[in-house]
């Protein structure tokens, strides 16, 4: 044995002792949300204000002009002189021109009302900057009264219909008349609306200290910094949430990172699910993850590129994180494809590029940022999602003390400890562990060679005259050769040199 035979069987000896990471195969979707969940926000949009609606009245010289025309189409048989005929008759004409015939008068009629949604944020920066999209921070006029209409004028067109069926006592109302009489005065109410005191408050919904999205969370007031277009504009907002700091962030990507068959996926918080009474408070703010590949890319007639792809999105979602499998933001869910009925299809989705996002963050001098939060969170996942949780724990808590009110990371500090008491644990030994049961085995060897050397010395020695003996054959007995004692004992080491290398080769990293 040489030299360089002792470098090899050292080094044979190191390289099984030691530790491999446990390569599980763990979805990529498992880590890139785990990674990415902590920076995704709901966020909510709402506004409240006063609607006002004057009281509707006759407007008696054209109404009594239709009178008379309603009597001669009667006589003429156009119509059938039945009363029940006669005031759909009415109400058709008057539903089809509702300003000639009813006209504003006092007083007005005032009732409070609120409307709003709840969308996707996720943080870019440490101390506060958000990204979501346009239409989650704000809504048109024609929108507003729209909406305001739908919660607020229901409750007047009834009364108002109502009053008008009172009025006509002698008929006998059927279910066609009502809906005449409803729709008239819907229509009055909703074209002379008006909204006062308006107000429009932006939240982002954050947990407190303590380490958990419960019902600890709370809404936190956002500012709006900037605002783009709605899609099929550029669908692009900024919110500034103030005093911030060490916040989990996302990295943003690049629009070359993914093409047609590569899979994305959408973060966020669909509206069947925050909307619903069925789920509780703490379900319904952890964000879900859906996947589906990149189909293509498409322009809309404003000139503004978007991807479409078949991650199932809904209301909701929008504003939402899209990432590529290697963990990158690259675009912002916005829309979906809809149904005849209104209702959200999960078969399309369209996502705003990322290069938008820069663009518009550009323009702010806004400069996405990881903060350390998410750096030491990365580095506590990647380990204990290789099962070694002795080292995932400090480094899980030292992101509890960059960010107290972090989501999930209590939760992560739990699973790790009762890991460890369960003897789950597979964390590496220390490189130093390792250095020395290498050095110990290096000595082991050199000091063999030592006394390999010495034995062999003695080996060759000069050695006493033997007496000639002259040979004798021998028949019918069997002869034995014994070894010289010297090869036996150089034999005897070699062995329990090799046993000593088995040993440690077999011996866990752990032991």
């Amino acid at each position: 044995m040489n030299l360089r035979n002792i470098i090899v069987a050292t080094a044979a000896v190191l390289a099984v002792a030691a530790p491999a990471y446990a390569d599980d195969d763990i979805p990529v979707g498992t880590v890139l949300a785990a990674k990415a969940h902590p920076a995704v926000q709901l966020t909510s949009l709402t506004y409240t204000g006063q609607v006002v609606v004057p009281t509707p009245e006759i407007n008696q010289g054209p109404f009594n002009q239709l009178v008379r025309r309603t009597t001669d189409a009667v006589l003429n048989g156009r119509i059938a002189d039945d009363e029940q005929s006669i005031a759909k008759y009415l109400f058709q004409q008057m539903g089809a021109d509702v300003d000639t015939y009813i006209r504003p008068a006092t007083p007005n009629r005032v009732v409070d009302a609120e409307i709003g949604g709840m969308c996707t944020g996720w943080w870019v920066t440490p101390d506060g900057y958000m990204v979501t999209g346009a239409h989650c921070v704000e809504m048109s006029d024609q929108a507003l009264a729209d909406t305001f209409s739908q919660q607020a004028l229901t409750k007047f067109a009834e009364e108002d219909a109502q009053t008008v069926l009172k009025d006509l006592q002698s008929f006998e109302a059927d279910e066609e008349l009502v809906k005449l009489a409803q729709q008239l005065y819907i229509t009055f109410n909703s074209s002379h609306l008006q909204i006062e005191n308006l107000r429009k408050s932006i939240a982002v919904l954050q947990a407190l200290p303590g380490g958990g999205v419960d019902k600890t969370a709370k809404p936190v007031p956002a500012e709006l910094v900037s605002v783009g277009e709605s899609y099929p504009g550029k669908d692009f907002a900024l919110l500034k949430v103030n005093g911030q700091e060490n916040l989990p962030t996302l990295p943003l990507g690049d629009d070359s990172d993914v093409r047609t068959g590569t899979t994305l996926y959408i973060s966020g918080f669909p509206g069947l699910v925050t909307n619903t009474p069925f789920f509780s408070l703490e379900s319904k703010l952890e964000p879900a993850l859906t996947e589906g590949p990149y189909n293509a890319k498409r322009t809309t007639q404003e000139g503004v590129p978007y991807i479409q792809t078949q991650a199932p999105s809904y209301h909701g979602n929008s504003g939402g994180p899209v990432f590529s499998r290697e963990g990158k933001v690259i675009g912002m869910l916005i829309a979906g494809t809809v149904s005849e009925g209104g209702e959200a299809s999960e078969n399309e989705s369209f996502v705003l590029p990322v290069s938008i996002v820069k663009e518009k963050l550009n323009e702010k001098n806004i400069k996405p940022t990881a903060s350390l939060t998410t750096t030491e969170y990365d580095a506590a996942l990647d380990s204990f999602f290789k099962r070694h949780y002795e080292e995932a724990l400090p480094k899980f808590r030292e992101v509890q003390a960059l960010h107290p009110n972090h989501p999930y990371v209590a939760r992560y500090i739990s699973e790790s400890q009762q890991a460890i008491s369960s003897g789950k644990d597979e964390s590496p030994r220390p490189m130093t562990f390792w250095v020395l049961v290498g050095g110990g085995v290096l000595l082991a060897v050199v000091a063999g060679l030592v006394l390999l050397m010495v034995l062999l010395k003695r080996r060759k020695r000069p050695q006493a005259p033997v007496p000639y003996v002259p040979y004798q054959p021998v028949s019918d007995v069997t002869q034995y050769v014994r070894q010289p004692p010297q090869q036996a004992q150089v034999a005897e080491l070699e062995r329990e040199l090799a046993e000593l290398r088995r040993q440690l080769g077999h011996r866990p990293p752990g032991s």
